[in-house]
């Protein structure tokens, strides 16, 4: 069973068949898919799965932070299920692929005191950006 569905069952969520095969298609490391493609793969599994399904599957589990919603660029939503590992990513400004990565350190302790502004950090959101090896060699 997936990392994802553990975590699911333990917070009592009632798994249909249908969020079932949308947190088996979210499983895995550097899964970041978009809403379509999450439709599409879960289709692939249950073909009866509707689009709004999805949809709707994807904004319950990021409301119960059991997944993140992962902005880029302008581009589409992704999902990410490593929600409870803390990591950052690294972006090829072409063609979007995203990976997660866990740098040495601590980026909340590399924000100086004096550039806080009086703030309570909670969180550090760090997006490397690069081209990768397949864009590179195109």
């Amino acid at each position: 069973m997936s990392d994802l569905l553990e975590r699911l069952r333990g917070r009592g969520w009632r798994l249909t068949a249908q969020r079932r095969v949308v947190a088996e298609v979210l499983d895995g490391d550097h899964v970041h898919y978009t809403a379509d493609e999450v439709h599409a793969r879960a289709s692939e599994r249950l073909p009866e799965i509707s689009r709004a399904t999805v949809y709707n599957t994807l904004g319950e589990l990021v409301s119960l932070g059991e997944i993140l919603e992962v902005s880029t660029d302008g581009r589409a939503k992704r999902y990410d299920p490593n929600a409870h590992h803390d990591h950052h990513h690294l972006v090829c400004s072409r063609c979007g692929t995203i990976r997660d990565v866990r740098p040495a350190g601590d980026p909340l302790s590399d924000l100086p005191v004096v550039e806080r502004f009086g703030f309570t950090v909670t969180g550090v959101e760090v997006t490397y950006r690069g081209t990768c090896p397949s864009c590179t060699d195109a």
